[in-house]
């Protein structure tokens, strides 16, 4: 992957640069997750849009820096980091912890920048004022801490066996989750961007209600979609969340350009 803005830039990447998109699509990982998720992306989704993945530290090529456990220190670098490629039309998405940051993202750039995203995507999290409906598991004691991981399915088998694995990422995955399960809302004027939340059918952390509370954080419109699949519906069924996430994007993507089409353009907002 190569840097979107400058080599100096190390939070924002990108897979396959596209000058000629209209819209950039800024994507946050969930916990224990990295810019590596996204490397698909690309070729699934519309032409015009360029995928950036977010890479934050203690991961992958920034596996040497000390990764943050809580999202609000985390906000100031990432801020400055993305300003130079708000160039041009963008959207935020987030799955799970992701989706935490993308929303506090946004809201810091409308306080300290004026800007907002054409839309923020989220997934797999309940909205940001609801609280988990889970025990947080990011600081039990290592043996539990296991068997929590192994309950969430998301961290490989392969990985939860390997012991040596294990030493590395569990400092990264105990910091992540903290700003997942750790996270604590403050009150502030809805977003005016729309929001476009996916949620799994079967997962047990973010319920279909759970998922349509997001409504309550934007007066841009709102839109709810439900997949197949648990908390990690994004991988078991990637196939159709890209394509259903390439059918949302491609208005979005067309009204950033400014294109007018035959007919009367379907928004998101309109689309609820």
């Amino acid at each position: 992957m190569t840097n979107i803005a400058s080599k100096a830039n190390s939070w924002i990447l990108q897979p396959k640069p596209n000058a000629a998109a209209s819209l950039r699509l800024f994507c946050f990982p969930f916990a224990g997750g990295g810019a590596q998720s996204f490397r698909t992306w690309p070729d699934a989704l519309p032409s015009t849009v360029e995928v950036c993945p977010v890479q934050l530290p203690g991961r992958e090529l920034r596996i040497k820096e000390l990764p943050f456990s809580n999202v609000v220190p985390m906000l100031e670098p990432l801020a400055t980091a993305i300003r130079p490629s708000l160039d041009k039309p963008f959207a935020f998405f987030g799955h799970s912890m992701g989706a935490i940051i993308a929303f506090e993202l946004a809201r810091k750039l409308r306080r300290d920048h004026n800007l907002l995203p054409e839309c923020l995507i989220v997934s797999a999290r309940v909205a940001p004022h609801l609280p988990i409906p889970r025990a947080p598991i990011h600081n039990l004691p290592s043996a539990e801490f296991l068997e929590a991981l192994k309950g969430l399915k998301g961290t490989p088998k392969e990985v939860l066996e390997n012991q040596a694995l294990m030493d590395i990422v569990t400092p990264l995955l105990r910091a992540d989750l903290a700003v997942h399960e750790a996270y604590s809302y403050l009150e502030e004027t809805r977003l005016q961007c729309p929001i476009l939340a996916f949620g799994g059918l079967q997962d047990t952390e973010a319920s279909r209600q759970a998922i349509d509370a997001w409504q309550e954080h934007t007066t841009g419109g709102f839109v709810r979609r439900m997949l197949p699949g648990d908390h990690f519906f994004i991988v078991t069924a990637q196939t159709l969340f890209l394509r259903t996430l390439s059918q949302e994007l491609y208005p979005i993507a067309r009204k950033a350009s400014g294109a007018k089409s035959g007919g009367p353009e379907v928004t998101l907002a309109q689309a609820v």
